[in-house]
């Protein structure tokens, strides 16, 4: 098989197997009512200040529309919490609840002990090549959705 061949492969089985497994790692029983979607909508809203949905959204890249579905869901599960703001009560602000930092917390776990079996037993030489190919590859998948973004843009 060549290079290009094993790599297709590899990056093909990672694409399609990625999400399933992250699902089946962190939607454990505690956890039952929330999807990989939830738990990146968690993750995108973080244990630190309140953040207002547009940034979020962005964060996400999706609509403030597209969000507020996602953001009823949690905040009806208990995993999110809204508050309007002190100064301008138009600007709605959200932090994760007890439960939602419980979720996020365990969510870390699983990306900690991921990165932890990636980089187990590599060289630093390595480490850097990796990080160098997927950043390329992250910069690539960026470019793309861009452009998608600027071709739906235009038929409108």
């Amino acid at each position: 098989m060549s290079d290009y061949e094993i790599l297709n492969e590899v990056l093909v089985r990672l694409f399609r197997d990625v999400m399933d497994i992250e699902q089946k790692a962190i939607i454990t029983q505690e956890f039952k009512d929330i999807t990989n979607n939830d738990m990146h909508v968690m993750e995108a809203i973080g244990c630190g200040a309140p953040k207002n949905m547009t940034s979020i959204a962005r964060e996400l890249s999706v609509t403030v529309g597209t969000l507020t579905i996602a953001m009823n869901s949690l905040v009806k599960k208990g995993y999110v919490v809204r508050q309007r703001g002190q100064e301008d009560r138009r600007v709605v602000y959200i932090s994760l609840s007890e439960k939602g930092k419980k979720a996020y917390e365990h969510h870390a776990q699983f990306h900690s002990e991921l990165i932890k079996a990636i980089v187990e037993g590599m060289e630093k030489n390595e480490l850097r090549l990796l990080i160098r190919a997927l950043a390329k590859l992250d910069k690539w998948f960026r470019m793309k959705e861009k452009e998608n973004t600027d071709l739906l843009e235009n038929r409108k």
